[in-house]
């Protein structure tokens, strides 16, 4: 008779003891992730968005926008998304432990990165209430766009965000990728 093995489910107490070695450590529904350091254009990308994203953040008071070592906590899932846009709270605590959810997410596909971007953190932003989930494809060029109970758009030109009662953002994805 076959035994089934069941995977390991990691705690966030057992996440926050794993060494600071360069790797990014995550826990989404109990399973671990762990992803090496970003390249180059990973970065870039990141730059140009966080580079729209911040002023158009403050303008309309939406509250700020987060880099990594910045993290999403829910229900025992603990992650550091490539980028995110959430309220403030009125006095900053020393963990993330009911932090606003966050009105955008953002996270840039990599070969490592891929299956987990796509499906479980995913779910995980959906689920956890999420405004808006946005996957940025370099190899594609685009931009996928999802929110819970609808289809994904995948946007190869204009994409728009409009969060809240603030106007619409618009940008131009095109921009994203090209060099300078």
């Amino acid at each position: 008779m076959a035994m089934v093995s069941r995977a390991k489910r990691w705690t966030l107490d057992e996440l926050h003891r794993l060494p600071d070695d360069g790797n990014k450590y995550e826990v989404v529904f109990g399973e671990l992730f762990v992803t090496p350091a970003p390249s180059e254009e990973h970065e870039m990308i990141l730059a140009r968005l966080n580079a729209l994203l911040v002023p158009y953040v403050a303008a309309y008071h939406l509250g700020a926008v987060f880099r990594p070592r910045a993290v999403v906590r829910w229900e025992g899932s603990e992650v550091e998304p490539d980028l995110f846009v959430r309220a403030l709270r009125p006095v900053p605590k020393k963990d993330w432990e009911g932090a606003p959810v966050p009105l955008l997410v953002v996270e840039v596909l990599s070969p490592t990165t891929r299956r987990r971007d796509l499906s479980d953190k995913r779910r995980l932003y959906l689920v956890s209430g999420v405004g808006e989930y946005w996957v940025v494809d370099p190899e594609l060029r685009n931009v996928r766009v999802m929110r819970a109970d609808t289809d994904d758009v995948f946007v190869d030109d204009q994409l728009t965000w409009t969060p809240t009662d603030a106007p619409r953002l618009v940008i131009r994805v095109p921009e994203l990728f090209d060099r300078e």
